[in-house]
């Protein structure tokens, strides 16, 4: 038991040394840690070469689709409205509400950054709100760690529910189950968080004072959505309508709650409710048609689910063809509602599949490290190397092992910088762990969909990209130092809330 373990450690090791110490590209990272999976799922876990390679090629078709194809369609969205100007009137908008930093902060980092997160992600979240909140007069060291914090729990439903989906797949347990207990893991943090914001923003708990409602109300008007939507709709939406909600309880709270600077807000740009709606367009349009093909929509969502191809792809015991949804997928739809959006803000078809050539060109960095990753994982699981590293981790800590289930979730993160990714890299062996226990399979797979969110607050990439939007290059360590307390904080409040609930409600 002890040396599969060791071997199965092996690759997971590679990653951490790789990409946390060595600070290797993650493409080549990746790509060097499925080289080295598959050589020791053939030579230690004695698995046939056909079967560790066409297991690695069902992983980097998964990767291809639908995961990447999510990750394009989300930023095709994104470009598209910050290249029509329409990023920049969405912004007016959200700025001209009040100069309260306390209020500002919880609608531009919260509220909005998780909107960008549900329907972008990839850095977004952090990079356009930080620099906002620069605009406003906050410490730019202070905004980076402020976004970060912010961009935590939105990333488990971020880029259309992309992570939660993606888990679901990967362990072959109900999307829609899975997501609402997502939710209710969620739930103590998302109500938390605001108040952390508001105290970070402005010198401490006494910051909260004459606030403290529409905190309050911020956190629940972004929790509550959250957990109705996943239950009766899916992994899609539960993000995007959660921070639309929040942005607009947040803003009535603000004519109720905050200090004002008439003056100062004389002097932003005001937009009529045509301009709006037209620089809102891709994002409502995504709204719209997400949730016409969701559950709640039978006739449409039956239609959409046929068109479907079955691709026997992996070789070995118990296989069963990969299906690809074409028509039902979120990124197929995100790219038509986006496309639609783009006419609407004027844009001709030329400029608008210009721009999404433009991002598919961005992203092939990533396509090659979500592709190896995948691989990576589905060649570990097959092998058998994920159950040895359950095995033992179950044999070490024993009942007490879904204490430590969001750590790990929290680790991939940190490893690999995307919640997804660190969904396909231990999802499998949070579900081997629950098996062996006899626990509540959702409650503890869930608990690595948690951790992930905890993970990508101190991730490489995230304090890279915070940096870079803040102009803080070479700041990096003091952010990483800010953010680490935060998350050692976020990591400690999620493994107690459920390991205790777990136990209450038996589901360990």
């Amino acid at each position: 038991m002890w040396l599969n373990f060791i071997f199965a450690l092996i690759p997971i090791v590679w990653l951490i040394v790789s990409l946390g110490v060595i600070k290797m590209a993650a493409d080549r990272a990746c790509t060097i840690g499925l080289i080295i999976a598959i050589f020791l799922a053939v030579v230690a876990f004695k698995m046939p070469v056909v079967d560790s390679l066409s297991g690695a090629l069902e992983g980097i078709v998964m990767g291809i689709w639908p995961i990447v194809y999510v990750i394009l369609a989300a930023l095709f969205t994104y470009n598209l409205t910050t290249k029509s100007g329409s990023m920049k009137v969405i912004q007016n908008m959200l700025s001209a509400i009040t100069t309260d930093k306390r209020i500002l902060t919880l609608i531009i980092a919260w509220g909005f950054g998780g909107f960008l997160e549900a329907i972008a992600g990839f850095g977004t979240a952090v990079a356009i709100p930080a620099g906002i909140l620069i605009a406003f007069g906050v410490d730019p060291i202070r905004a980076s760690v402020i976004c970060l914090i912010a961009n935590t729990t939105p990333t488990a439903f971020g880029a259309i529910g992309l992570p939660v989906i993606t888990l679901a797949n990967v362990t072959h347990l109900n999307t829609m189950h899975l997501s609402f207990i997502v939710t209710m893991q969620l739930l103590p943090l998302i109500i938390l968080i605001p108040f952390v914001l508001v105290a970070l923003v402005d010198g401490g708990l006494k910051a909260i004072k004459g606030v403290g409602l529409t905190t309050f109300l911020s956190g629940l008007a972004f929790a509550l959505p959250q957990v109705f939507v996943a239950k009766y709709v899916g992994a899609e939406l539960p993000a995007i309508v959660g921070s639309i909600v929040c942005i607009i309880v947040t803003v009535l709270m603000a004519r109720v709650q905050g200090q004002k600077d008439e003056e100062a807000l004389k002097h932003i740009p005001r937009h009529t409710t045509s301009e709006l709606l037209k620089a809102w367009a891709p994002f409502i349009l995504v709204f719209v048609i997400v949730l016409l093909a969701s559950p709640l929509d039978k006739p449409v969502n039956t239609m959409l689910g046929k068109a479907v191809t079955a691709i026997q792809i992996y070789t070995g015991p118990k296989a069963v063809p990969y299906t690809i949804n074409w028509l039902s997928s979120p990124g197929t739809l995100i790219i038509v509602a986006t496309v639609l959006g783009g006419l609407i803000q004027g844009m001709s078809l030329g400029k608008i599949f210009g721009v999404l050539g433009n991002t598919a060109k961005q992203i092939w960095r990533t396509l090659i490290t979500v592709c190896a990753i995948v691989a990576l994982a589905k060649v570990m699981g097959y092998s058998g190397m994920t159950q040895s590293l359950a095995v033992t981790l179950v044999a070490i800590m024993g009942p007490v092992y879904p204490l430590i289930a969001p750590v790990i979730g929290a680790l991939g993160t940190f490893i690999t910088g995307s919640d997804t990714s660190s969904n396909v890299l231990f999802g499998n062996l949070q579900l081997q762990a629950a098996t062996t226990l006899k626990a509540d399979t959702y409650w503890v797979v869930s608990a690595n969909m948690v951790g992930a969110t905890a993970g990508k607050m101190i991730s490489p990439q995230s304090i890279a990209v915070a940096s870079a939007a803040t102009h803080q290059e070479g700041q990096e360590g003091n952010i990483l130092k800010e953010s680490l307390k935060w998350c050692g904080a976020y990591l400690v409040v999620i493994c107690a809330y459920i390991y205790v609930t777990g136990l209450l409600f038996h589901f360990l």
